[in-house]
């Protein structure tokens, strides 16, 4: 393959978004830990949790975690396209999504969002439809 002029400069940008980042380039507050990794044992022993095992299959291994009466749903996934896959389908249902590298974590937005200081990862939020008060609706705030 012969490297010609628009591939290097196409290499030397994505290099440089990635050695400048996205983020505001602020003091440091307020940002997420790196994202969590691991063994739906290790998310939980991060999360300080004690799974109750509800699926335990090879594509896809499914525990309650919760504090109190804050409860949530912890899933880890075999292979990125399942996470994807279930994510998806679980989506059309409203709710928020804690996303990671091959895990989930759904529940009320404020123990996902509390959830994501400890695990990192991605906020997703459910269909708007079954979302009520959720961000996609004029009404909806998150608080």
């Amino acid at each position: 393959m012969r490297v010609t002029r628009p591939m290097l400069a196409l290499t030397g940008a994505v290099a440089a978004l990635a050695l400048a980042g996205c983020g505001s380039g602020g003091d440091g507050e307020d940002q997420a830990p790196p994202t969590a990794t691991g063994s739906l044992e290790h998310l939980a022993a991060e999360a300080k949790c004690e799974p109750n095992m509800q699926t335990d299959a090879d594509t896809i291994r499914q525990a309650l975690c919760g504090k109190g009466k804050e409860k949530y749903v912890l899933a880890t996934f075999a292979t990125d396209r399942g996470q994807r896959e279930w994510l998806n389908t679980a989506k059309d249902y409203g709710g928020y999504y804690l996303v990671g590298r091959k895990w989930v974590a759904v529940g009320e937005e404020r123990t996902v969002t509390a959830l994501q200081g400890t695990l990192g990862g991605t906020m997703e939020e459910g269909s708007e439809h079954m979302n009520p008060g959720g961000s996609h609706n004029q009404g909806g705030h998150h608080g």
